[in-house]
């Protein structure tokens, strides 16, 4: 597991974290049921990527006796804008969680963020959980990972999965985790980011659950995936696909764009509107980052 950098003894005047929280995408997404609490169970394989933000953390309240600084806690941020209010932002919330039961000193948290928002990708959970972790090692905590999950779990249903951060096959919400063996070392991801927002609420609203929907087939994702990763692409379902794809016809368009340059596997991650292919080697995507914002890596 990824700890970040810490800089407890350089000579500055404070303590320093600084970590690099990563992006993830859904490997296959169903939607198994609608809750009474109005939220959804799923099944789903999430995938760590090395798409990643910057978040640096600095202890700032003095040690000396009783005495605190007077130093205040502040959050900023730069690279991409980060809508809606700062003092909302789950790192902010993060801080305030621990604080409640730990009284931590001021810390200053800067967040340059890297990883685009509202694509199905994580990063503002992935930015949460790092935090989580970064405050138990700045202040000798000593919460173990399951600790931090149960704290993680308190800012949003994917969070936990940023503490080990390892494939996992995913249930309930999101935040029931089974080991998985899957292995995608030295396999290449391409990311295309179409100008498009999709809305979670509505992406739900438009979707019928498995247990509600005699069409759906019964296999499971974990069986599905334990098939040779060539026959994913016929077995391996994002269930929000039909009714986004249909609202969104470009995102099919793409999909097949990467199925055309080689990929394995394409598919939506989570809600969307990110999609992704994975390749066997590096592929040829020029005629498709000539009109989307494209990121690709080896994983």
């Amino acid at each position: 597991m990824d700890t970040g950098i810490r800089f407890p003894d350089s000579g500055l005047q404070f303590p320093i974290m600084v970590t690099f929280p990563n992006a993830k995408v859904n490997l296959g997404l169903h939607i198994v049921s609608r809750r009474k609490d109005g939220y959804h169970n799923i099944e789903t394989c999430f995938v760590p990527i090395p798409l990643r933000d910057i978040l640096e953390v600095i202890e700032v309240g003095r040690r000396s006796g009783d005495r605190r600084s007077d130093e205040t806690f502040q959050f900023t941020t730069s690279g991409l804008a980060i809508p809606g209010n700062p003092e909302e932002n789950l790192c902010v919330r993060a801080y305030q969680l621990l604080k409640a039961d730990f009284n931590l000193f001021p810390v200053q948290i800067h967040l340059h963020k890297i990883i685009p928002m509202g694509g199905g990708l994580g990063g503002g959970s992935s930015n949460a959980s790092f935090l989580l972790r970064s405050l138990n090692e700045l202040f000798s905590l000593s919460l173990t990972d399951k600790q931090l999950e149960s704290y993680a779990s308190q800012l949003g249903s994917d969070c936990p999965f940023f503490i080990r951060n390892q494939p996992v096959l995913a249930s309930g919400t999101g935040n029931q985790f089974d080991d998985i063996s899957l292995d995608l070392n030295g396999k290449y991801i391409v990311l295309i980011f179409p100008e498009i927002a999709v809305s979670t609420a509505e992406a739900y609203s438009q979707v019928i659950p498995r247990q509600a929907n005699s069409q759906a087939q019964s296999v499971s994702l974990h069986e599905r995936l334990s098939q040779p990763a060539e026959g994913w692409k016929e077995n391996v379902v994002n269930d929000f696909e039909a009714s986004v794809f249909a609202q969104y016809p470009i995102l099919a368009t793409i999909k097949e764009q990467l199925y055309s340059a080689g990929a394995f596997y394409a598919s939506m991650s989570g809600s969307g509107s990110t999609m992704y292919g994975l390749f066997h080697q590096k592929p040829n995507i020029s005629s498709i980052s000539r009109n989307y914002l494209v990121w690709q890596n080896t994983l």
